[in-house]
């Protein structure tokens, strides 16, 4: 066997492939004489290269997301809904309507995913509503806590949903600045600011509280259902701010999707048993008052909005303007004479 080694190194010389040929160098000071084949410095071609990596890591990132969300809750023991199950609170949810909540977010998300691959769609424009990478990192964050509540690692899932829930919170304001949501755009308003703010709705509302209530010990023992009432108040104080806050942003905004977004939550907080008595009252209370006070504010601007149009005012008289002129305000006398 070292024979035939030696006898096929024989065959080809190693100075064929040696580096110092001059041919190399040559080519290679060519290579470093010339001009790049791209100009970064031009706006344009970084636009048009963030959008290339966008179309790349937006359905990457998602894809990313859904797996370890379905490995963490179909395939791991315990799972996803076993860890939630075990660690009841005063604001813990439904397992199965939570399930839903995520699986209209993921399907809201996985469309918006293919806007950046569209021709119509334009990349500043694009990146200016808060898409650049930060729902990359928001997807990676929430696979992130998926694992780490799998592991009852509950300090860290607390702190990566504080993170996802300030990324959030980030990309909502950037797109209320920078692109104002309206019916002219049905598309960027379905799948662009539906699914960021139903995203922000679901940590900020319960994931993070939940998980900051079990990181502090607030959770009971789910084979002593007597002491469902354990920490009541504070949850009730939490779901109370959240929902006034909540309330103030629909009816000032008319917005349908935190409307839709508070009240599904709060239908999965009661839906939950037991519950102590201040839980339901809240959760109750504002899954009715969410959609009454969005009916009341479309309605309210509808009519003022008509009252307005309404009111319409005629032109001046331009032969009566040219009388007042002429007369100069002097008044007209009858001649009986």
């Amino acid at each position: 066997m070292p024979a035939i080694c030696n006898d096929v190194i024989g065959v080809f010389p190693t100075r064929t492939f040696e580096l110092r040929h001059p041919v190399f160098f040559i080519s290679s000071r060519k290579m470093m004489d010339s001009d790049p084949p791209i100009d970064t410095s031009n706006p344009e071609v970084r636009d048009y290269l963030s959008l290339i990596r966008l179309q790349v890591l937006t359905p990457l990132s998602l894809l990313i997301n859904i797996g370890t969300i379905l490995v963490c809750a179909l395939i791991l023991h315990p799972s996803l809904g076993d860890i939630t199950r075990s660690h009841p609170a005063s604001i813990s949810p439904s397992v199965p309507v939570i399930a839903a909540y995520i699986f209209a977010l993921y399907l809201c998300q996985f469309q918006g995913s293919i806007l950046p691959s569209l021709t119509w769609v334009d990349a500043t424009e694009y990146h200016s509503q808060g898409r650049g990478p930060s729902p990359c990192i928001r997807k990676l964050v929430m696979a992130g806590w998926a694992i780490a509540w799998v592991f009852e690692a509950f300090l860290t899932s607390t702190i990566l949903l504080g993170i996802l829930t300030l990324l959030l919170i980030y990309s909502n304001l950037v797109l209320f600045v920078y692109h104002v949501p309206t019916w002219h755009r049905p598309l960027d308003l379905a799948f662009i600011h539906a699914p960021v703010r139903l995203f922000l709705i679901l940590p900020l509302s319960l994931l993070f509280p939940y998980s900051l209530f079990v990181t502090l010990g607030h959770a009971w023992n789910p084979s002593h259902p007597d002491q469902y009432d354990r920490k009541q108040w504070e949850g009730f104080t939490y779901l109370l701010i959240v929902n006034i806050v909540g309330l103030l942003i629909v009816v000032l905004r008319r917005d349908w999707v935190w409307c839709l977004g508070a009240t599904w939550v709060c239908i999965s907080i009661w839906l939950k048993e037991p519950k102590p008595i201040a839980i339901y009252v809240v959760t109750i209370v504002f899954t009715v008052i969410h959609p009454l006070s969005l009916i009341a504010a479309v309605l309210t601007r509808h009519f003022t909005r008509t009252r307005q149009e309404g009111r319409i005012r005629l032109p001046p008289d331009e032969e009566s303007d040219h009388q007042r002129s002429v007369l100069g305000g002097r008044e007209i006398q009858a001649d009986w004479s």
